[in-house]
């Protein structure tokens, strides 16, 4: 939308009119699938806010999107990226003067100059439009890099394991991926909540990233035996709560780990496998198996994502969760940041950073 947009209410005269974007021309990896192109500054709409971009967390939709592979396929060309931390730079009718995200995440209202965070497919760009809803005052206790990736990470596995699993303090709790952006932040969550962490990494170099977040256990794939090495940790007692986004074996092996009345939280198959869930065992050994899309929530229970985001907002500040930066690449090397993404060696989060 150019910017004769009657309905923007304040910000855009400091606007440039064009701007860098990727777009994504023709399915297929990142690195083939990505043009970076001169293209319009879009205007906030009645309701939605533009943000100059100071960061980029990729994140693995991103290579799916790239592929033609994620849930949502948006038509050619189109811009991905779904996580970002960026300053507001123009406000469209209807969002001066109201609370902005006030409303649903007890944080300032919004305001041109604002440092937010949020989260939208289209955000890798220099500038970006997402609905006011959609983001948040970044916590001020964040770089810019860490901030990037708080948003969808950190936000799945609140979600996953408050709201779906009622993870209690003292239970045994297991991460798969426990090394990469989403278990990450399950690890030290669940520390914040009391629980007892068992991750599982996919190599031994891996393994002191989850220790370091709070695993007091760490399992590496393809070395450890994750049903023994879960039932030895526990003591025979298994698993309270699994979070897996990993899927296929993964899933499998925790299904003969998961403790009496366990729960586990499906929120992706990373692993490239979607598993068929085994409804015979689950009523024999008496357990749970809870789906958590995430995406869902924003538009289902919006009255459900403030209380998470003060709660992340409180600990960050506090120092009590901290995404991890693996590394971060300059803008114009973007592909590059999925392509070490698709590849699955890297820990925590690749950022793309945009400077001032």
């Amino acid at each position: 939308m150019p910017h004769t947009d009657a309905e923007v209410s304040l910000g855009l005269d400091q606007v440039p009119e064009s701007m860098r974007a990727w777009r994504v021309t023709a399915l297929g990896e990142p690195a083939d699938a990505l043009s970076l192109d001169t293209v319009p500054v879009p205007a906030p709409a009645a309701g939605e806010v533009l943000v100059k971009v100071a960061a980029v967390a990729a994140n693995f939709p991103d290579v799916l999107l790239c592929r033609g592979e994620y849930q949502v396929r948006p038509d050619l060309p189109f811009t991905p990226g779904i996580e970002v931390v960026g300053t507001v730079v123009a406000l469209g009718a209807g969002v001066e003067g109201s609370a902005g995200v006030e409303g649903s995440a007890g944080l300032a209202g919004l305001a041109v100059g604002a440092r937010v965070v949020g989260s939208k497919i289209g955000v890798l760009s220099e500038y970006a439009v997402l609905p006011a809803a959609d983001v948040w005052a970044a916590p001020e206790a964040l770089t810019d890099a860490e901030a990037s990736g708080l948003t969808v990470a950190y936000q799945t596995a609140w979600f996953g394991l408050h709201r779906r699993a009622a993870l209690q303090a003292g239970e045994w709790l297991l991460v798969h991926a426990a090394a990469g952006g989403v278990g990450l932040a399950a690890v030290q969550l669940g520390v914040e909540a009391g629980a007892r962490v068992i991750g599982v990494v996919g190599s031994a170099e891996k393994a002191a990233v989850a220790r370091e977040a709070g695993a007091e256990v760490v399992l590496v794939r393809g070395t450890d035996d994750l049903v023994a090495g879960v039932k030895t940790a526990t003591g025979g007692h298994g698993a309270d709560v699994v979070f897996d986004p990993v899927g296929g074996a993964a899933f499998e092996a925790s299904t003969k780990c998961v403790a009496f009345e366990g729960r586990i939280v499906v929120v992706g198959f990373a692993g490239g496998t979607i598993q068929t869930v085994p409804a015979g065992h689950v009523l024999v050994k008496n357990y749970s198996v809870l789906g958590l899309h995430w995406g869902l929530y924003p538009r289902v229970r919006p009255d459900l994502i403030g209380d998470a985001r003060a709660e992340l907002t409180r600990l960050a500040d506090a120092g009590a969760v901290r995404p991890v930066v693996d590394h971060t690449v300059p803008f114009e090397r973007a592909p590059e940041a999925l392509t070490a993404l698709a590849a699955g060696g890297t820990v925590g989060r690749v950022v793309i950073e945009l400077g001032s």
